[in-house]
C-alpha cells in the first residue's frame, strides 16, 4: 500500500472521500477479493497513486464488507472506479482498463493552473489578505475564461472589500449553472444589502423613526438591509421578521423574498437558519 492509498470503511468514508475530496480529488476502487479483474487493477491504481505523489487519493473500499456503501452508490459490477471532487461523485468507469486509460482518467482530475490559482486565492483570503487574493482570482479568471467558480469567489470578496461598483459585471459574466446560480443569486442578493448599509440613514435615525412609528416598513426593510450588510444576520432577520408578522403581503411579499435571501447568504449558519424557516413558518401561518 502506497503513502496516498488506504482501505476505507463506512465508518470512514465520509473524512477520507467526502471531506477529502473538497481538498484534492479521490479515486474510490471499489473491489472484493474474489474479483479477478480487481486483482489487476489494484496495482495500476496503487502505482499511479504512489507516481502522482498526492495528487489524488486513492481509497479502496472492500464492498463484500461494505455492501451499504455499495449500495448508496449504485455498484452491482466491481472493479467500479468512482472519482470525488469538491464532496461529490463527478466520474467513474466500470473494469480492469488498461494503465494508459487509468493514467488519463485520472488526468482529467487533476486541478489545471487555474484551479490552482483559485486555492491560491483562497489561501489568502483565509490569511486575511483578500486584497491579493482579488488580484490571483483575476488571473484565475485570464487562465480560464470558462472558471465561473473563480467569478463567484471574486464577486465575494469585492463585496467584503466594498468594491461594490465591480461586483455587478462580474456576476453578469457568469453563465447559467444549476451548481452555481443558487450562490450567484445570494451574491446579487448581499451585494444589495451591501450596497442599503453603505448609503442612506444610519442604524441609529432608523430606529429613531422606528420608535416614532413602529408600522414604518420602509425604514424597517433599510435596518435590516443594514444589518445584513454587515453580516449581522440575525438582526436583520428578526426586523424582517417583524414586517411579516405586521402585514404579511407589503409590497407583495417582500420581506418575505429578503429572509429567503439571508437564508441563502447565511447556509454556513445552518441553526439559525432552521431557527428562523420555523419563525417564518409561524409568521406566515
Amino acid at each position: 500500500m502506497t503513502t496516498h492509498a488506504l482501505d476505507v470503511t463506512a465508518a470512514s468514508f465520509e473524512q477520507e472521500v467526502i471531506e477529502a475530496s473538497k481538498q484534492q480529488p479521490v479515486v474510490v476502487d471499489f473491489w472484493a477479493p474474489w474479483c479477478g479483474p480487481c486483482r489487476v487493477l489494484k496495482p495500476i491504481l496503487e502505482k499511479l497513486a504512489s507516481e502522482y505523489g498526492g495528487r489524488f487519493k486513492l481509497a479502496k473500499v472492500n464492498s463484500d464488507e461494505n455492501q451499504e456503501l455499495a449500495s448508496m452508490f449504485g455498484i452491482r459490477s466491481i472493479p467500479d472506479v468512482m472519482a470525488f471532487k469538491d464532496g461529490k461523485p463527478v466520474s467513474h468507469f466500470l473494469g480492469a482498463l488498461p494503465e494508459s486509460q487509468v493514467r488519463a482518467f485520472i488526468e482529467k482530475l487533476l486541478p489545471t493552473p487555474s484551479d490552482l490559482e483559485r486555492a491560491r486565492a483562497r489561501e489568502l483570503r483565509e490569511a486575511g489578505d483578500s486584497p491579493a487574493a482579488v488580484a490571483v482570482l483575476a488571473k484565475t479568471i485570464e487562465l480560464d475564461a470558462k472558471s465561473d467558480a473563480a467569478r463567484l469567489d471574486l464577486a465575494e470578496l469585492l463585496i467584503e472589500l466594498k468594491r461594490l461598483d465591480e461586483v455587478d459585471a462580474v456576476l453578469d459574466a457568469v453563465q447559467p449553472n444549476k451548481d452555481l446560480d443558487e450562490r450567484r443569486v445570494a451574491l446579487r442578493g448581499a451585494a444589495a444589502f451591501a450596497r442599503a448599509g453603505a448609503s442612506g440613514r444610519g442604524e441609529a435615525e432608523l430606529r429613531a423613526q422606528l420608535a416614532l412609528n413602529p408600522a414604518d416598513h420602509e425604514a424597517r426593510l433599510a435596518l435590516a438591509g443594514l444589518h445584513a450588510g454587515a453580516q449581522r444576520y440575525r438582526e436583520a432577520l428578526d426586523e424582517l421578521l417583524e414586517i411579516v408578522r405586521r402585514e404579511k403581503d407589503w409590497r407583495d411579499g417582500e420581506a418575505r423574498r429578503q429572509i429567503l435571501a439571508i437564508f441563502s447568504l447565511a447556509e454556513e449558519q445552518p441553526e439559525l437558519v432552521a431557527d428562523y424557516r420555523r419563525k417564518l413558518a409561524g409568521a406566515l401561518y
